[in-house]
């Protein structure tokens, strides 16, 4: 056996004894009471602030690296962790453990005629796997909704965040240790090649679901590389658009926010639209709003001459471009049905938002926009977990079955039904 068949051996027993430790503590997982989890994950969020020194240095070993290897500023915005983030992913934890449990919720049921109680309740889904990017938040923000939820989480990061990723996991695993929960309640995959990932989601009977967070090729990848159920997180393609009856002043700062508040997460806006019946010196002043604050805009030249506006020239590519930059792509459309025809070529299904007065036009557009989230007069920045109130997301779902939108702890769960006798037997 040569040397790389044997790395390569050893990597892919790792995953499956990684992933067969999960299956082996889910059950005791699926059973944990309430005030256990809550108090272990308050003690987590606890731990987290009190080792934060640790984490920022493994932090910052994995900032030199792909500051040395040329990472792109955006990743190393989304890679980088500071006291007041760790604080932010703290915060989330204890979010989590004040929501209530879906575990054991009864969402129907009734009594048959022969006397047999039937009920439908929420279980957990068992073991989860998750592969994501250079986010190291997501370590944390996974095993506090796993954890809430009744599920063991195999996690398999990205090699930029590595050391980050180990040590947040090792926090968290001593915290399980101290409050005599299995420290297999959450493990970390090796990360040195992209085999680990398809390890994870081929792993048949030991994994229940896998989840993917990330940029359009690793989701891509994940979903038609899986046999293991998928749960797809879709890339975040965010269009705004302008309405003729949009307050002008307002749609600026919203459209502003949503493009520049946080350039490298998925809920950025990615593409302005703009009504063609607003006046010429209402489309020259988003275009140039969007300059001043620092973005650069990309659409067909002549269109936006033709209002005085300069921009860079657009390809087809850049409307589906989920740039995660200072970047954004400009369309001028035929109201409400252009805008909307525009979003359902290009968009991704995540989020997309109108700036309008008119009741009909935010209606129709309400109506006719099929994306996981639809905003009216507000940022695009929105569409985020814990906004909803969910606390710590495990990521935006783009598809249609089982989850959409922001995914917290009911969308970790599935169901079972409970039928309860006396002794029945059919004839």
């Amino acid at each position: 056996m040569t040397e790389p068949t044997a790395q390569r051996q050893a990597e892919r027993d790792e995953v499956l004894a990684k992933a067969r430790a999960a299956k082996q503590v889910a059950p005791t997982l699926a059973t944990l009471s309430t005030p256990k989890k809550n108090e272990t994950l308050l003690a987590a969020a606890d731990t987290l602030e009190s080792r934060a020194a640790e984490i920022l240095e493994a932090n910052r070993q994995d900032i030199d690296a792909g500051r040395a290897g040329g990472m792109a500023e955006s990743l190393l915005d989304r890679l980088a962790l500071s006291e007041e983030r760790i604080n932010g992913i703290a915060g989330g934890l204890r979010q989590v453990a004040g929501l209530e449990d879906p575990v054991g919720e009864v969402l129907r049921g009734h009594t048959m005629d022969n006397g047999i109680a039937m009920k439908q309740v929420r279980v957990p889904l068992g073991v989860m796997g998750m592969v994501y990017e250079a986010r190291p938040n997501v370590t944390v923000d996974a095993f506090g909704l796993a954890l809430k939820s009744g599920n063991a989480a195999l996690l398999r990061g990205s090699k930029t965040a590595r050391h980050s990723n180990a040590q947040l996991v090792e926090v968290l695993q001593d915290v399980l240790a101290a409050h005599d929960l299995p420290r297999e309640a959450v493990q970390l995959l090796p990360c040195e090649t992209h085999d680990s990932v398809q390890d994870l989601i081929t792993a048949r009977g030991l994994v229940d679901v896998v989840i993917p967070r990330g940029g359009a090729r690793l989701i891509e990848a994940v979903v038609t590389g899986a046999t293991v159920p998928t749960i797809e997180t879709g890339t975040g393609n965010c269009h705004f658009y302008v309405d003729k009856a949009a307050d002008l002043d307002k749609a600026i700062a919203m459209l502003i926010n949503g493009k520049t508040r946080r350039v490298s997460v998925c809920n950025a806006t990615e593409t302005v639209l703009l009504d063609a019946a607003l006046p010429d010196a209402d489309k020259l002043a988003v275009i140039q709003a969007l300059q001043q604050a620092g973005v650069r805009v990309h659409g067909d030249m002549d269109a936006h001459a033709a209002f005085g506006a300069r921009v860079e020239p657009a390809t087809e590519a850049d409307f589906a471009e989920e740039y995660l930059s200072m970047d954004i792509a400009s369309a001028v459309v035929d109201g409400v049905d252009g805008a909307v025809s525009h979003i359902a070529r290009y968009s991704s299904g995540h989020t997309d938002a109108i700036a309008s007065q008119d009741a009909d036009a935010l209606r129709r557009f309400a109506g006719a926009v099929d994306s996981a989230a639809v905003v009216l007069n507000a940022s695009t920045a929105f569409t985020d977990g814990e906004q909803y109130g969910m606390g710590a997301e495990i990521g935006i779902s783009t598809q249609k079955l089982h989850a959409r939108g922001p995914m917290a702890l009911p969308e970790l769960t599935t169901t079972k039904w409970i039928l309860e006798g006396s002794g029945q037997v059919r004839a």
